[in-house]
């Protein structure tokens, strides 16, 4: 355990909020000051979420803001070392290469006495909760990621941060945010303290909130804004940029156009009653944590067990299932999937209760190769994975769940705060599933009935997009095209136009097609003429950027080299950030070099009651 006693350079982090509908876009400022009398290498570990497209960094000195460079990573640290070495002020940004929700923040030669304030920016999609919030997180708890012995794995970056207890954490925490919705906002709640919701508009189109003083790291801040109307699809087409700003066919310079659906079908679907429904339980040591940083908070393993007994009493009679307990080794209920009956689901029930946090680290992939090695693959079947994410090897379990999503439905629950959502969106998208978090016993049981009624629902097989649109456009799908779409759940794509759009105004409507197991055809048109917007800030473009370097990411490596190569030009095209790229900036024009190499510093993390530390 690394304990902290120097003083933390690190002394607030302001956070701006404006939230539009679905979408935020996000301002964050850590405001720097070396109290030592040597210059400092200030190394700032943090959790951002899986969604969040990166497209700023910043910093300002002495009234002065230095905009980074988006350079390729291996560029980027040379770029930093080499400055830092010439004794310049220097600043990197980047993101985990193991897992996109960790993001490091490298603050250079900071000289003594000096204040230093650096901007991360970034624009997110916001999810639709069971109840139909719009759900917006700022991450404050990164829970340190299991590294199994000898794996070829370099140590996780969050197993080597100095920890404090929570409460004191010398850095403080403000925010405020803003909201607008066409549609009207009924109201804003929020797991932490909030000011009364201010309306700003009297049709109550807008508001805004703000974070009560004194937050302590101890969870992450939740705002949860629920709109008059939710359920209702809509396209935004967002044009590109001038040829006097972008060279022409790059990323930047086509229209990008964002579809949100919400599928309604039409015939009513029969139930996949007969399939093979398999749970898997983290029981590793991390599991015993409480859920949240205050005296008499559950056991991450109390929620997860409470979880899966609602889920396991929801079974149609007649299907199949199985239970896993996983950690650094697993073993299953049953030898192989059982009938479920009453005297079944009683049995297994009595087992769950028993289950404990006592499997020592966070390994995943090797029980899920093993449940898709077995079974009956004629059944659909269907996972459910319940833990908290502190995994080291994010990327290998994803790509592992993404090669079987042929016959294995994924559905994930991220238990307690911390939770990897890079893992638990990830296994899900790849699964062709649907995912949440359970921080408390709020909203539980919407979540867990929400996931078992799209589990219940008949696969996908194929999905197709056909547009009518003007001659000479044609439009190319950026996103990945979701294995499953369920009813009401929302899907988002992202497509690019590609041609002359010299004397269009409008784009007539699209088709979103879809075939499943059943032969039910839906499809759903969006037929309101859509009108490319001026664009103020090319919002749509980073999302949808952020969307095509996720999908070839996680994708298969068909030419590695290829792949490499589009993630690296989208990214550097763009200017959001990926895990090949990474912002760097300099300070050049320095009045005194300083002299010898500055004095690493680790900024500490709260450690939350109860938790243990990670060796």
């Amino acid at each position: 355990m690394l304990l902290f006693s120097h003083p933390v350079p690190l002394k607030g982090i302001s956070v701006d909020v404006q939230v539009k509908g679905f979408v935020s876009d996000v301002s964050a400022t850590l405001k720097y000051k070396n109290e030592e009398e040597k210059a400092l290498e200030a190394i700032f570990v943090f959790p951002m979420d899986e969604d969040s497209a990166v497209y700023s960094f910043e910093a300002t000195i002495e009234g002065k803001t230095i905009v980074a460079d988006l350079q390729e990573k291996k560029q980027a640290h040379k770029t930093y070392d080499d400055a830092i070495h010439l004794g310049r002020q220097a600043f990197l940004l980047e993101e985990n290469e193991d897992s996109s929700d960790v993001f490091t923040c490298s603050v250079g030669n900071l000289p003594p006495s000096q204040v230093t304030e650096v901007t991360i920016k970034y624009v997110q999609e916001l999810p639709v909760e069971a109840d139909g919030a719009v759900r917006f997180v700022l991450p404050s708890i990164l829970n340190p990621r299991y590294t199994a012995t000898g794996r070829d794995h370099n140590l996780s970056v969050t197993a080597s941060r100095p920890l404090v207890p929570i409460g004191d954490i010398p850095y403080t925490l403000s925010l405020s945010a803003h909201f607008q919705s066409a549609y009207g906002i009924a109201k804003i709640v929020s797991n932490c303290d909030i000011s009364p919701v201010e309306y700003t508009d009297p049709d109550k189109t807008a508001a805004k909130v703000s974070l009560g003083e004194g937050h302590k790291f101890d969870r992450d801040v939740e705002l949860l804004t629920y709109y008059t109307e939710v359920y209702r699809p809509f396209v935004a087409v967002e044009v590109g940029l001038s040829p006097e700003l972008v060279a022409p066919g790059s990323f930047m310079s086509d229209p990008v156009v964002m579809l949100s659906l919400f599928p309604n079908f039409l015939n009513p679907q029969e139930e996949v009653t007969m399939g093979e429904f398999i749970f898997l339980m983290d029981q590793s040591g991390s599991m015993s944590c409480p859920m949240r940083s205050e005296l008499g908070a559950p056991q991450r393993i109390e929620s997860a067990k409470e979880t899966l007994i609602l889920l396991l009493k929801s079974l149609p009679l007649g299907c199949y299932f199985n239970i896993f307990g996983f950690g650094s080794h697993f073993a299953s209920f049953f030898t192989e999937s059982i009938e479920y009956t009453q005297e079944s689901m009683e049995e297994a029930v009595k087992k769950v209760t028993e289950m404990r946090a006592v499997f020592g680290g966070t390994e995943i992939l090797l029980p899920l190769m093993k449940i898709y090695s077995t079974g009956k693959t004629e059944r659909p079947r269907q996972v459910f994975i319940f833990t908290d994410g502190e995994v080291g090897n994010t990327r290998d379990v994803i790509k592992e769940v993404g090669k079987n999503a042929h016959n294995h439905r994924c559905f994930t629950f991220g238990i307690g705060e911390g939770a990897s959502t890079s893992l638990i969106k990830g296994m899900a998208r790849a699964g062709g599933g649907v995912y949440d978090f359970i921080t408390g016993k709020d909203r539980m049981q919407s979540k867990v009935l929400r996931a078992m009624k799209c589990a219940l629902q008949p696969s996908v097989t194929d999905v197709s997009i056909t547009w009518d649109l003007p001659p000479g456009l044609e439009a190319s799908v950026l996103s990945k095209v979701p294995t499953a779409i369920f009813q009401g759940q929302r899907s988002i794509l992202y497509s690019q136009l590609k041609g002359n759009m010299v004397g269009y105004t409008c784009i007539h409507h699209c088709n979103l097609s879809v075939l499943n197991i059943l032969r039910i055809s839906y499809e759903q048109q969006l037929r309101p003429l859509l009108q490319p917007q001026p664009m103020k800030a090319p919002t749509v473009h980073r999302l949808a950027a952020k969307s095509l370097i996720s999908k070839l990411e996680y994708g298969a490596d068909v030419d590695p080299e290829e792949v490499e190569k589009r993630i690296l030009e989208t990214s550097l095209q763009s200017g959001v950030i990926s895990s090949l790229t990474a912002f760097v900036a300099v300070i050049k024009e320095t009045k005194v070099p300083v002299d010898g190499p500055p004095v690493r510093l680790d900024l500490p993390v709260g450690l939350c009651l109860g938790a243990a530390a990670p060796l």
